[in-house]
């Protein structure tokens, strides 16, 4: 039975391998997994069964609507951060559809509570999965809008106030 944990170090190369897989035109290097949970511990997860690696998970908090650029390093974790990010969510295709993205989001959103709201990326047309748990699109300002290039020509910002009520 597959379940979610924290993710550590030595879990990169299969987390790096399921991202291959799930995302081959958005790719990121293993410096950015390891920098996440060197910051922000809490938000990185994987779901594994036994040794083997099957989805993961990425968050961590931003400044409201600022995003990092795809494949980039944070440097560090703002003082002022004011918004929580869902940087990814990545489940490989043979585990989908048996709830395992749902319990994953589910332990983020707990975890970014303590933010007024909680932003994402939606990409590949995803929009109507992450409406399920209260986000919306949002209007983006130019600087915003050229990041999101980066992330494919369906890129969406989403968020979502921390007090709404998942419908899922």
């Amino acid at each position: 039975m597959a379940s979610w944990r924290a993710m550590i170090a030595d879990d990169i190369p299969q987390v790096a391998q399921v991202a291959d897989q799930i995302h081959p035109n958005l790719p990121e290097g293993d410096f950015v997994f390891s920098e996440r949970i060197r910051l922000f511990p809490e938000g990185c997860l994987i779901l594994s069964q036994g040794s083997r690696v099957l989805g993961y998970a990425v968050s961590h908090p931003i400044r409201h609507a600022q995003p990092p650029a795809l494949d980039s390093l944070l440097g560090e974790i703002p003082t002022d951060a004011d918004q929580y990010y869902i940087h990814d969510v990545a489940i490989l295709p043979e585990l989908r559809g048996q709830g395992h993205a749902t319990e994953g989001i589910r332990k983020l959103l707990d975890v970014g509570s303590r933010f007024a709201s909680t932003c994402l990326v939606s990409v590949y047309g995803t929009g109507p999965f992450w409406r399920r748990f209260g986000f919306r699109e949002e209007e983006v300002e130019d600087a915003l809008r050229e990041k999101l290039r980066n992330y494919g020509d369906d890129a969406v910002f989403m968020s979502r106030r921390n007090d709404a009520s998942p419908q899922n």
